[in-house]
């Protein structure tokens, strides 16, 4: 056995744990590495990187097929899956050289690619070597959770792991599963013409008001998704290359790929946690505000940790945990300011808290304010009008602003800012955003919200009227 001591020993090379390695390298401390999978984790190899590349290649094909009403008549009448998929994986191979092992190593991060198991609270094996250090972080991340079905193990089914191996296009796609992953995907793969079913237990993107989903909802049916609501898939089967599926209705649905994409859990099952004193659940790893779990010397970030499942979470975590353990800084874990976002067209974009979940928290000393990009000269010239921007005020505070737009992601940054610098709505009102844009529309709810201030007051009205009559 290979006994090694650190500083720090990182368990998991995702996102999370990237950032924290590379942050701790270059402030001169001794750093361990242990990943047993893939560098890069899920974002780079099975999530964000190719999904999005995915729905870069389907956007493509719509912004084609739907040329018609800029004048431009053309249509796509062919497309090849492996190429798609080729170009999928040319992204992550594109990203791929930051996350690497040879540049970590550089850095001078000693990277050990095995599974990390604790032995108890102050040690780890990987693979030959025994791992001793100050502070040990988790971050192994998450995966795919499958449902118990009956005759789900006898079939092949995808998940986001396995999906972007297909070279093959799917004659039939059935995604179980309409959360953002689910909702993604069965978009992406109905814009490229492939038919393809979206089932969920409950309705698509629950954790949204249906206001916001309403949008999405319509998009994915002009598309041509086919979205099962209330539905459950009770029993699964092979029926020669293809895979029936017996719904709750009384229905069967033959497909020819399944993707489960049902919701997430954590990678915990590999640790062996139980020779700790950490505890955890099939959420994941309980941590405090701090983000340090029940045993002193051990932290966990991203995914590992109940309730976050954000790439840039896990990086705003290594952050967290970087100021305490080398820094000696205090640093307390917020989520007010921390923004999520749905890729689908339109996106859903969200930071902070809703109207109704302000209400129940601060009474009725909220507002709410909406503006449709149908008002916004650049939705109209891009035809993208579908959409608006709806804040949430208590007094002069934002407490949460929701966007639905095809660039909501990007328009969503703004609203963040001002939620994490804990600024005031007059703050905002200096700002001269550029004409014509998208991005007007921060503006225009901000001169929706001193309209109801100006516009409505009579002590106002009354003072201008002296200042005209007199003046």
């Amino acid at each position: 056995m290979n006994n090694i001591t650190a500083d720090l020993l990182i368990i998991g090379a995702g996102s999370g744990g990237l950032v924290l390695a590379s942050g701790a390298a270059q402030l001169g401390a001794n750093v361990v590495l242990v990943e047993g999978d893939k560098m890069g984790g899920d974002c780079l190899n099975y999530g964000c990187v190719p999904s999005k590349a995915l729905l870069a290649a389907a956007n493509r094909a719509y912004q084609i097929n739907s040329s018609d009403k800029f004048g431009i008549r053309t249509k796509i009448f062919d497309f090849d899956y492996a190429e798609v998929m080729a170009y999928v994986h040319k992204k992550i191979a594109t990203i791929a050289p930051h996350d690497s092992q040879e540049r970590f190593e550089k850095m001078g991060v000693n990277v050990i690619r095995h599974y990390a198991k604790f032995k108890d609270n102050k040690t780890v094996i990987a693979g030959r070597n025994e791992i001793m250090a100050r502070r040990t972080v988790i971050a192994t991340g998450s995966r795919a959770k499958i449902p118990t079905i009956q005759g789900l193990d006898t079939v092949k089914y995808l998940t986001n792991e396995t999906l972007f191996d297909l070279r093959k296009a799917p004659h039939h796609l059935a995604i179980l599963g309409g959360g953002p992953i689910g909702v993604e995907i069965a978009q992406a793969h109905a814009r490229l013409g492939i038919k393809t079913t979206l089932i969920e237990i409950n309705r698509i993107l629950q954790s949204y008001d249906t206001r916001f989903v309403d949008p999405v909802a319509k998009s994915l049916i002009d598309d041509g998704v086919c979205i099962l609501e209330n539905t459950s898939v009770n029993r699964v089967e092979q029926d020669r290359a293809n895979i029936k599926l017996y719904l709750n209705s009384g229905k069967t649905l033959l497909v020819s790929d399944l993707l489960v994409a049902a919701g997430r859990m954590p990678n915990i099952d590999k640790l062996s946690l139980s020779q700790t004193s950490i505890k955890y659940n099939e959420r994941g790893v309980q941590v405090n505000k701090n983000l340090r779990t029940t045993s002193r010397s051990v932290y966990a970030i991203g995914d590992v940790v109940a309730g976050s499942n954000f790439t840039h979470t896990a990086s705003y975590h290594a952050g967290i945990v970087l100021k305490q353990i080398l820094l000696g800084l205090p640093s307390k874990l917020r989520t007010n300011h921390i923004p999520q976002v749905t890729y689908s067209d339109p996106e859903i974009a969200s930071v902070g808290i809703g109207y109704d979940a302000a209400v129940k928290r601060f009474g009725h000393k909220v507002e709410r304010l909406c503006v449709s990009l149908k008002t916004n000269d650049r939705a109209i010239t891009d035809s993208k009008t579908q959409g608006f921007i709806e804040i949430v005020t208590k007094g002069r505070k934002l407490v949460g602003c929701t966007i639905i737009s095809t660039n909501a992601g990007e328009l969503i940054t703004f609203w963040a800012f001002i939620i994490a610098r804990k600024l005031k709505i007059s703050d905002i009102n200096s700002v001269i955003p550029p004409y014509p844009t998208i991005g007007e529309v921060n503006k225009r709810v901000v001169s929706e919200y001193y309209g109801r201030k100006v516009f409505g007051s009579k002590l106002l009205k009354l003072y201008i009227s002296i200042i005209q009559k007199y003046f």
